[in-house]
């Protein structure tokens, strides 16, 4: 089972929808005591996902309130597969430019800032992906697939080895998928995606299935 994590923000609906097609059972969480009560109730845990649309510091407000910032925090340590979709995938970064300066989760170094430049903005549409580096999360998918994107800014990363693949916007290589360890983030909404997507969101499901779940209180470990 994969936790989606409800930050008040995202279409949990299509995300569930997405995952479901992908073979993926989801459960909702809105609070740290739905956490609790979820993985006490012994059901067993594989992954996390953080989806999101709207403003960073809007989020990271209700990641606080919520008590969630504490679980990712918690899941992130205990090596739990944590995937961040859109906004969720900015979360993942140590700061935002987003109306201000909001510090992060920090789960990935570098910095979120917005389109500049002669384009329309948002970023809205169909782009093709072009792969850096192979990846179980990117198995079948293609150099030129196209995916759906809908952001007005994007992540400067400051290791580029976590860069899995990137859309060309403006004359700007946007990092559209990123990767370290077992955080993973795509900027585009594989949930809408077609077939991409959904072999995104699978693979995503298969990455859960290879990793010692979560339940009853502790990851299971050897």
């Amino acid at each position: 089972m994969i936790a989606l994590l409800d930050l008040g923000i995202g279409n949990l609906s299509s995300v569930q929808s997405g995952f479901h097609r992908a073979g993926g059972e989801t459960h909702v969480v809105a609070r740290k005591e739905e956490w609790e009560e979820l993985v006490s109730s012994g059901q067993t845990v594989h992954g996390v996902v953080m989806p999101g649309v709207g403003a960073f510091g809007d989020a990271m407000f209700q990641l606080r309130a919520s008590g969630l910032l504490h679980v990712v925090k918690q899941v992130a340590r205990d090596g739990l597969p944590l995937f961040g979709i859109c906004l969720g995938m900015q979360l993942l970064f140590s700061v935002s430019e987003e109306h201000g300066s909001h510090v992060g989760l920090g789960l990935l170094p570098g910095r979120v800032v917005r389109f500049s430049g002669d384009m329309k903005v948002p970023h809205m549409g169909w782009n093709t992906l072009e792969t850096v580096k192979g990846h179980p999360l990117l198995q079948g998918v293609e150099k030129g697939d196209y995916v759906y994107f809908v952001h007005s800014y994007y992540a400067l990363l400051q290791d580029e080895d976590h860069l899995l693949a990137s859309a060309q916007y403006g004359g700007i290589a946007v990092p559209a998928v990123v990767a370290r360890d077992h955080i993973y983030g795509t900027q585009f909404h594989p949930e809408k995606s077609g077939e991409v997507g959904e072999k995104l969101l699978r693979n995503f499901v298969q990455l859960c299935g290879a990793t010692e779940p979560l339940a009853k209180g502790g990851v299971a470990r050897d």
